[in-house]
């Protein structure tokens, strides 16, 4: 059975977290969309996600959440071998300058997104940062090619980093 790569969306308040869920369906059909209203939660799916024996290949958290916050999670993850290599992008409009700044530093964010947010903007970094992890991760690429970056993953596939013939 083939691994499936998740997108987690980890937002507690639900209109958000639909319109969150909304502007990135376009990549459901080769990304399952997980979501989560609570670091709780989102570790409770992480855990059924590689169980499965599946990847999360991006987390799009926000920062306040009941419970542990989001930057706590992202540094969580970091910290786990099975998901250290996660993109990950906050999504807040509240991260003080600290906790921004522990983001990147201690759960390699990869991004960070000021609520609100522009759909362009947020499909354009989903696409760059699953490209990045199928690049990194997937063998064979090319059936990522219609929904992702196509001219990195074809020169990726050219200068033969990647597989194709499995």
């Amino acid at each position: 059975m083939e691994t499936k790569i998740y997108i987690l969306v980890v937002e507690d308040e639900p209109d958000v977290l639909d319109s969150i869920v909304r502007d990135i369906t376009v990549f459901e059909k080769f990304f399952p969309i997980e979501m989560a209203d609570s670091a709780e939660e989102a570790r409770e799916l992480i855990d059924s996600i590689l169980e499965k024996d599946d990847q999360i290949g991006l987390i799009l958290c926000d920062h306040v959440l009941p419970g542990d916050n989001g930057v706590e999670l992202l540094v969580e993850m970091q910290n786990r071998a099975e998901t250290e290599d996660t993109q990950k992008v906050l999504i807040t409009g509240q991260a003080g300058l600290q906790e921004t700044v522990r983001a990147v530093n201690e759960a390699d964010l990869k991004h960070y997104i000021a609520k609100p947010w522009q759909k362009d903007e947020l499909t354009k970094i989903t696409k760059e940062l699953l490209t990045d992890y199928v690049i990194d991760h997937v063998e064979a690429p090319l059936k990522y090619m219609q929904v992702l970056d196509g001219e990195r993953i074809a020169e990726h596939i050219r200068t033969g980093r990647g597989i194709t013939d499995r």
